[in-house]
């Protein structure tokens, strides 16, 4: 656990190194936050509710949304990718660190970071300007769970795409097509609940809905008792089944791994 709690660490400050960067994400997630709360609000105009949301349910899923846009990392992830590509997973596989381990513990070291720093400040500035849903204590607590659960989804799944590299030399359209389903399945791009039911059954049937859509409805109170408890196990699932893929997918490629010396 040492080992994990520095390698955290190191996530953590890797990213704490570069704090305008930061504030250039956090001015385009605000703007952005702007853009889609008042695309959303258009539609509420004509209606009272989409599904099981009203216009501030609505709103509050768009800043919460961006607040984890970087803290579960949804988009490119590709540093996996390169290591293999360059040759540099051959020295990962040769130390007594298992690298999924590594980028995980490193992972769960970067999310509090970008949550903290980057997630807060624009939910903030929506606080401040829309009608917004706040949390009871119990679901502000599992919504923190169902977050570090997210992230480890998303770990899982990147890690997953990002293995692609053993078998191919170019993994920018896997890249692209991982990105694109996970986006709109996620619930990134739109709520899940304003998909058709049909849809909506695919979706939540992926793992990708753990990753944003469940985080959210756990902080806006959609899930209560065995519910919320049901909504977490299946993010937990998603997490070990993820995980374990790229636990498979990682010793075969490293079995097929060839690099310039032997």
């Amino acid at each position: 656990m040492r080992l994990d709690w520095e390698i955290a660490k190191r996530g953590w400050r890797r990213y704490a190194a570069y704090p305008w960067a930061t504030a250039a994400g956090v001015f385009t997630n605000t703007i952005f936050g702007f853009i889609q709360a008042y695309i959303l609000l258009a539609v509420f105009r004509h209606r009272s509710h989409v599904g099981s949301y009203d216009s501030a349910d609505a709103v509050t899923y768009v800043w919460l949304a961006q607040a984890l846009i970087m803290t579960v990392y949804i988009f490119g992830w590709n540093e996996l990718a390169l290591r293999i590509r360059d040759g540099s997973i051959a020295t990962d596989l040769s130390r007594p660190l298992d690298p999924q381990r590594y980028w995980l513990a490193f992972d769960l070291g970067r999310a509090p970071y970008h949550l903290i720093f980057r997630g807060v400040l624009p939910f903030l500035v929506g606080g401040l300007l829309f009608r917004l849903h706040y949390p009871a204590p119990l679901d502000a607590l599992a919504f923190v769970l169902s977050v570090a659960l997210a992230v480890v989804v998303s770990l899982g799944f990147r890690f997953l795409y990002n293995s692609a590299a053993f078998w191919i030399t170019d993994v920018r359209g896997v890249t692209t097509l991982a990105l694109t389903v996970s986006l709109f399945f996620s619930g990134m791009v739109l709520p899940l609940t304003f998909f058709p039911s049909w849809l909506r059954a695919i979706a939540h049937a992926l793992p990708f809905a753990s990753i944003v859509q469940t985080p959210i409805d756990v902080w806006l109170g959609k899930h209560h008792g065995a519910s919320l408890a049901g909504i977490l196990a299946l993010q937990a699932a998603w997490a070990l089944a993820l995980l374990g893929l790229g636990r498979v997918t990682l010793r075969f490629g490293a079995r097929k791994l060839v690099v310039q010396g032997g």
